[in-house]
């Protein structure tokens, strides 16, 4: 197959048209992340509420809701995987995005475990959920993701200067703010 010449404004639309298949898919998955913003919020404000006032000695248990996100997401991504008629170039690459997000999330986690979590792990995953979210509302040209990523960072940064308990909250502000609403902001566009 020989291949098409394409005038740069006829690139731009094609670049433009994948941008809003994959805008679109995201909306109709949407519920990535509503799954997961809505489960680590409940983790850490329930954490919070364990440790902070309840002084409970294993609040960090609270995490085992991770094993429902993950069961969640396999059944969704297999659901979703049925039902897609046409995957772009740019769904493959948030695809791959989200799941070197998931490696990462993970590989630090087993990081912080074996030097010890201390004052850090928040602020660590805070820039990640940045990260995330930034870059995909960045290639799908979504505001609110962008802002969302943007705010997980700038919690973190402030997290650092605050005790574990209050970096928890930031945490759970930072989910908020890059998952939730942008989660439900995308769900009504669709």
């Amino acid at each position: 197959m020989e291949d098409e010449k394409f005038s740069p404004s006829e690139s731009l639309q094609l670049i433009q048209s994948m941008i809003d298949k994959t805008k679109s898919s995201l909306s109709s998955n949407s519920h990535y992340f509503l799954l997961w913003g809505w489960l680590t919020f409940a983790a850490c404000t329930g954490q919070f509420v364990l440790k902070h006032f309840l002084a409970y000695e294993k609040h960090y248990q609270v995490w085992g809701v991770v094993l429902i996100g993950i069961a969640g997401t396999i059944y969704l991504a297999v659901r979703d995987a049925r039902t897609r008629k046409v995957k772009t170039y740019v769904d493959e690459m948030m695809n791959h995005l989200w799941i070197g997000m998931g490696i990462t999330f993970f590989i630090v986690s087993m990081i912080l475990s074996k030097i010890g979590w201390g004052s850090t792990v928040f602020p660590f995953f805070m820039v990640l959920y940045g990260l995330g979210t930034f870059v995909t509302g960045s290639v799908i040209k979504f505001k609110p993701l962008i802002i969302g990523g943007i705010i997980s960072w700038i919690l973190a940064v402030i997290g650092v200067y605050l005790t574990y308990d209050y970096q928890i909250l930031m945490g759970a502000l930072a989910i908020l703010f890059s998952y939730i609403i942008p989660g439900h902001l995308l769900r009504n566009k669709k």
